[in-house]
């Protein structure tokens, strides 16, 4: 009963991510629209650049080894850190992405740079996405935390969270070794991040701080 009441909330937040029903189709326009502004910056890029501290957190999180255990920002200080906001687990997008930086992560160590992703999603959902391999929709075995935001501190800290679904948008972040938010990106739902540009990304702000 229980499993079968745990598939039902994840059927209901995949519909909500996919945004394939027409009952919702007005408040992902209203939540994109909003992510679009935020996203909004005077590169035309949809990045914005700051130097203020970036919100502290500690949350749930599934470990590489499978391990639920907890994670704060404080445990990548002295690294750079991109954290990686997505909507739901059991969505084809999020599969893609998330795998895509996973595969990715031997770059980002050779920058001194951790990869985290959060989702308001879970820590069982994401045990349960890693449980089955990416040809049957899931994700397979990570080599990067898995951050659950149920309270949706996290997302809301970052200014990502849709309030009207729950879900958090597409938001892409780099901090630095000092715990500093260097560059912030919030894309709508549905737009992913691709991997060479988050690459880039720490490359620049590595070459601006004077590490390479």
């Amino acid at each position: 009963m229980a499993m079968d009441l745990g598939t039902a909330v994840w059927a209901k937040r995949k519909a909500l991510a996919d945004g394939l029903s027409a009952q919702d189709s007005v408040k992902r326009t209203r939540c994109s629209t909003v992510a679009a502004e935020n996203s909004s910056s005077n590169n035309g890029n949809g990045i914005r650049i700051f130097g203020r501290c970036a919100p502290q957190f500690r949350a749930p999180t599934l470990l590489p080894n499978g391990m639920p255990s907890s994670v704060s920002l404080d445990d990548f200080k002295g690294r750079y850190l991109v954290i990686l906001f997505y909507p739901s687990a059991f969505t084809s997008a999020s599969c893609l992405e998330i795998t895509g930086f996973n595969d990715s992560l031997e770059q980002f160590n050779a920058l001194d740079c951790s990869v985290v992703v959060c989702s308001t999603d879970s820590e069982y959902a994401h045990y349960h996405w890693q449980r089955k391999e990416r040809s049957e929709g899931g994700v397979g075995r990570l080599w990067l935390p898995m951050l659950s935001d149920r309270t949706r501190s996290i997302s809301r800290s970052y200014n990502v969270l849709c309030e009207e679904t729950g879900l958090a948008f597409r938001g892409l972040f780099v901090v630095d070794k000092l715990q500093r938010l260097r560059v912030s990106r919030v894309n709508p739902l549905l737009s992913d991040r691709p991997v060479d540009e988050a690459l880039r990304l720490v490359v620049e702000l590595r070459t601006a701080d004077g590490e390479d």
